[in-house]
This record gives structure tokens, C-alpha cells and sequence, in this order.
């Protein structure tokens, strides 16, 4: 009797002892990552009434739900997304498929490495990407603006030259250019013009601070302006529209305006933007449409993982026609 209840001793602690290696709370959390070429992604993984589900950003674009996420072995965590493809073949004939987008990650502690795979257009041959990531502490809480003491202001653009400011990839167009001391993005392109256009940062890096600027949008057009290489502040001629987490204002795709406060395209808009404590505070035109609200990872494009790092202020310069001026950022002391 002895030996059989020291053999089901036994055999419960190597169930439970698997149970632990399986155990998908390892996972919890939110990740940020780091995707070979320089692209940024995040990932949350999170338990749901009961099962186990995830969002996930992977380098452009929004936060999106996961297709499925599921544990494999041991540490090892397997997660999908898929988009609808058509695929014509050589008779003429077309098929609409989901093609899938698989991540197989594995985890040692606090950090993560994988591997994305995901099909070519013709399915014939499949493109890898390798990436690492970290487990991101909880956001502190909010901080007490009232309390908050400034440094020195400084002045982004000097309305004459691009002084200060350099393209992020500079391999690519710059559409910028300063114009009786207003700094414009046109990236014109003519047909059958294959033109890369590129984005635009400071050369210099900051921590936390307070941003003021002037932009004007437009009809139909689209940037943003990115707060440490990090967090993108929508920039779109969206006036008229309900709010939506991609409109004018907005942290895009993650933090929806409260109120609808952009102006008419064409028009000077103001935007005043405060970054402390990855929580952000966004006044349109003098309405506070965000709220000192938590920025809980970083968003499509962003150029940098690591939230707790430096980083410069970037515009969008490929999406449409823009118009800035009067950029301030005033250094939070901390």
C-alpha cells in the first residue's frame, strides 16, 4: 500500500509539474518587441472568459485580435493572424483564401524569442522574420500634472531649413522642405512614378515633455506626429467624423478622442501634447481629448521597443500633404 501511494505521489507531481511547464500564465502580460530589419511590434497576451486569447501589433498598421494562440510545449506559445488573399491562376480563374501569418514564440523568464512565417503571394515559397521582446512592467499610475516642473523650451524648427531634422531611412525622398517659415511634406507623385518617400525626425532624443505645434491637413490627407519615435499622434482630416482611435488626435489605433475637436480641412489647428510617465494628455484646439491616459505600447511605425528610452520626435511623410509650424517641446524635470 505504501509503494502504490508513493507511486500516485509520483505521478500527481509530474502532472502538476507539466501542468506548471504548460502553464500559459507565463505568457500574461504585455511584450514589446524588437523585429529584425528595425520594425517594432507588441504583443498581449491574456486570459478571456475562460480561454486563452491575445492582440497583437506587428510593425505597421493597428493593434489587432488575434486569429488563435495556443500553448505548444513547454514554453513554447504558437500564435496566428490571417488576411483574405485572391489568387488567380493561369486559367484566368481566381480563389479568395486566408492566408495565414504564424508566430511560434518561446519564452526564458522576463524575455522572448521567435520566429514569424507567413506565405508569399503565390504560396510557393514562405518569408521568415526573426524577433525578440520583453515583458513590459505594468504602467505606473497617472501622474499629477499640476505638480509636473519643466527645463528649458526648445524650439524644433527654425522656419528657415530642415536644421535639426533628418530622414529616418536615408535611402528614401524627402518630401519636406521649409517654405516661408512653415514646414510642408508633399509627396507628389506623378504616374507611373514609383517614388519612396520617407519620414522625418530630430536628430536630437528626448525623455518626457510637453509638445505645442501648429498643423494644418489638407482635405483628405493623412501623417502623424510620433512622440519619442514611440507613440503616434493621429494626424488626419477626419472633421465631421465620429471618434475613432484614427482620427485627428488620437494614439493611434490604442486611445480613442473623447470629443470630436478637429477643425475644417485647410485650417491652422493647434495640438498641445504632454508625454510623462507613459501616459499621454492631448489637447485639440484647446479641448482636452485625451486624458492623461495610459499609452500601453507602442503603435504602428513606431521605430523603438524600448518605452523607457529616448527617442526623437517624427512625422509621417509618405502618407499625404501636411503643413507644421511652431513646434515647442518644453523637457519635463524629473
Amino acid at each position: 500500500m505504501r509503494k502504490l501511494f508513493v507511486s500516485l505521489i509520483a505521478v500527481l507531481m509530474t502532472v502538476m509539474f507539466t501542468r506548471a511547464q504548460n502553464s500559459p500564465d507565463d505568457f500574461y502580460g504585455m511584450w514589446t518587441l524588437d523585429i529584425e530589419g528595425g520594425s517594432v511590434g507588441w504583443l498581449h497576451v491574456f486570459e478571456n472568459n475562460g480561454f486563452l486569447d491575445a492582440e497583437l501589433l506587428w510593425r505597421g498598421g493597428s493593434v489587432t485580435p488575434v486569429a488563435h494562440v495556443f500553448l505548444m510545449d513547454n514554453n513554447t506559445l504558437v500564435v496566428s493572424r490571417t488576411r483574405e488573399v485572391k489568387r488567380t491562376g493561369n486559367d484566368g480563374k481566381e480563389r479568395n483564401m486566408a492566408a495565414p501569418h504564424l508566430f511560434k514564440i518561446t519564452r526564458s523568464g522576463d524575455k522572448l524569442e521567435g520566429v514569424s512565417v507567413q506565405p508569399s503571394n503565390d504560396g510557393m515559397e514562405a518569408t521568415q522574420l526573426k524577433f525578440s521582446g520583453w515583458k513590459l512592467p505594468d504602467v505606473p499610475p497617472s501622474p499629477d500634472l499640476s505638480k509636473l516642473k519643466f527645463g528649458k523650451p526648445v524650439k524644433l524648427f527654425n522656419g528657415k531649413d530642415l536644421s535639426g531634422w533628418e530622414l529616418i531611412n536615408p535611402k528614401q525622398t524627402n518630401g519636406f522642405k521649409a517654405v516661408d517659415g512653415i514646414l510642408v511634406n508633399d509627396p507628389v507623385k506623378k504616374e507611373g512614378e514609383h517614388i519612396s518617400y520617407g519620414n522625418l525626425r530630430t536628430k536630437e532624443e528626448f525623455e518626457d515633455f510637453n509638445l505645442t505645434l501648429e498643423v494644418n491637413v489638407p482635405k483628405g490627407s493623412n501623417s502623424g506626429v510620433y512622440l519619442r519615435g514611440m507613440y503616434e499622434i493621429q494626424v488626419l482630416d477626419s472633421y465631421g467624423k465620429e471618434t475613432d482611435s484614427h482620427n485627428m488626435g488620437a494614439l493611434y489605433s490604442r486611445i480613442t478622442p473623447s470629443v470630436a475637436a478637429e477643425k475644417p480641412a485647410g485650417e491652422w489647428q493647434t495640438m498641445d501634447i504632454t508625454l510623462c510617465d507613459r501616459h499621454v494628455t492631448v489637447k485639440l484646439n484647446g479641448v482636452t481629448v485625451i486624458n492623461n491616459q495610459p499609452a500601453y505600447g507602442p503603435t504602428g511605425g513606431a521605430i523603438k521597443a524600448d518605452v523607457f528610452a529616448p527617442g526623437p520626435i517624427y512625422l509621417q511623410g509618405d502618407h499625404g500633404k501636411v503643413l507644421y509650424r511652431n513646434f515647442v517641446l518644453t523637457p519635463i524635470s524629473k
